[in-house]
């Protein structure tokens, strides 16, 4: 949007940062983060038993399991992990009996 409206191209190899600084605008960055300390003193001025304020205090209980969160949902999503599941829960898994 910033290099449509200086009617500047990718081509034109023009660095963003310059682009801002032409039309006067903060970093995105910088507006994140002052977005975020807003609703931060919004939360700290909550009433003690709200329940935003409660689950910002919130600690879980276990660890977490190992391997990332995309290794754990591709071994959800693998056809093998589920027949693996199914069989082992005793129930048969439907799909693969036609």
């Amino acid at each position: 949007m910033v290099r449509l409206m200086c009617g500047v191209k990718l081509q034109d190899r023009v660095p963003s940062e310059g682009l801002r600084e032409r039309l006067g605008l903060d970093d995105i960055i910088l507006g994140l983060q002052e977005n975020r300390l807003r609703w931060y003193g919004h939360v700290l001025r909550k009433e003690v038993n709200d329940w935003v304020k409660k689950y910002m205090e919130y600690e879980v209980e276990g660890a977490r399991p190992r391997g990332s969160i995309m290794e754990i949902g591709e071994a959800i999503k693998n056809p093998a992990y589920r027949i693996f599941q199914t069989e082992y829960s005793g129930c048969l898994d439907i799909s693969t009996h036609a």
